[in-house]
C-alpha cells in the first residue's frame, strides 16, 4: 500500500499535518527548536525530509542506510524542553512518536484524498507496512505498538497526556512567519517566484495553515488546540475533491515524485523481463 501511497503527489498535502503533530510533543519540539534549520533553510529542510521519507519506502538497500544515517544524525540532539525536562532525540518514546504520526495522518487523509475510507483490512495492512518502516528507522518491536488494537490506545494516550501547542507548532501554523522564497528548482522559475514572493507569501502561509490543520486528525487537532470551522471544512472538502479527481489522470512521471517514479519504473522493467 505504501508503494502506491507514499510517493504520490497528493501526499504532499499531508506532510505539514504530520510534522505539526510531531512537534506538538514537547521533547520533539525542543529538539527541532534547538537544532533544526527549518527557520533559516525551510526549502532545503523540506527537500531533505521528503527525500528521506521516499528512501524509506522506495530505496531498497538504501533504505537501511538512510535509517542508520538518521540515527547517527540524531545522536547528539539533546537538551532541556520547555518544561525543564531533559530530552534526547533517540529516546524510544520520542523517536517512535515521530514515526507513529504518519499512520493516523495517512488514515485520516484517505477520507479526503482517496476514493473512499480504508476498510478495516486495509488499515491493518497499512499499519503493518508502517511498522516495517519503523524497523528501517531502527525502532525495535518493544518501541512500537505491534497491532492496530494496541496502536489506538497508545495514540489516544499521547494526545491526552503529551501533546500541546508548543512554540514550534505556533510557528508552523502562523500566517505571520517570514518564509524566504523557494531556492530549489529551475533557475527561471526561482527568479519569477523571487520577484513575486511579496505577493505570494501571504497566500502561501495561509494555505499552509489551512491544509496543516485541515488534514490533521480531528482528535489531534483538538488535543493541540488548533481551531477549525465548518466553513473551513467545506472548503477543504471542495479542494480535496478537485485533487482527488485530477491527480489519478496525470501520467505517472507527474503523479509520483521522482524517486518513487524511478523505483516503480525499475520494478516494472523487472516484471517484464
Amino acid at each position: 500500500m505504501l508503494w502506491d501511497l507514499a510517493g504520490e503527489i497528493r501526499m504532499l498535502l499531508t506532510l505539514p499535518a504530520a510534522l505539526t503533530m510531531q512537534v506538538a510533543h514537547p521533547a520533539v519540539s525542543a529538539g527541532v527548536d534547538d537544532y533544526s534549520v527549518f527557520r533559516t533553510d525551510p526549502w532545503g529542510r523540506g527537500e531533505r525530509s521528503l527525500t528521506s521519507v521516499q528512501l524509506w519506502v522506495y530505496g531498497g538497500e538504501a533504505a537501511a542506510e538512510e535509517g542508520r544515517r538518521l540515527r547517527k544524525l540524531h545522536r547528539g540532539i539533546q537538551g532541556v524542553d520547555a518544561h525543564g525536562r531533559e530530552y534526547h532525540a533517540l529516546t524510544p518514546a520520542n523517536y517512535s512518536w515521530v514515526h507513529a504520526t504518519g499512520f493516523p495522518v495517512y488514515q485520516h487523509a484517505q477520507r479526503y484524498l482517496g476514493i473512499r475510507p480504508y476498510t478495516d483490512e486495509e488499515e491493518r495492512r497499512l499499519y503493518a507496512e508502517w511498522l516495517q518502516v519503523g524497523r528501517v528507522l531502527g525502532l525495535r518491536e518493544r518501541d512500537m505498538p505491534q497491532t492496530l488494537e494496541e496502536f489506538w490506545p497508545y495514540y489516544r494516550r499521547m494526545l491526552e497526556e503529551e501533546l500541546e501547542c508548543t512554540l514550534v507548532v505556533e510557528e508552523l501554523v502562523s500566517t505571520a512567519q517570514r518564509v524566504p522564497p523557494p531556492d530549489r528548482g529551475p533557475r527561471p522559475v526561482r527568479v519569477v517566484l523571487r520577484s513575486l514572493w511579496p505577493l505570494l507569501l501571504p497566500l502561501f502561509v495561509r494555505f499552509r495553515r489551512f491544509v496543516t490543520i485541515g488534514l490533521m486528525p480531528p482528535d489531534a487537532r483538538a488535543a493541540i488546540g488548533l481551531p477549525w470551522t465548518r466553513r473551513q471544512e467545506r472548503r477543504l472538502r471542495r479542494l480535496c475533491r478537485v485533487v482527488r479527481q485530477v491527480v489519478p489522470w496525470l501520467p505517472e512521471r507527474l503523479r509520483f515524485l521522482p524517486l518513487a517514479y524511478e523505483a516503480r519504473k525499475e520494478y516494472l522493467r523487472g516484471v517484464r523481463r
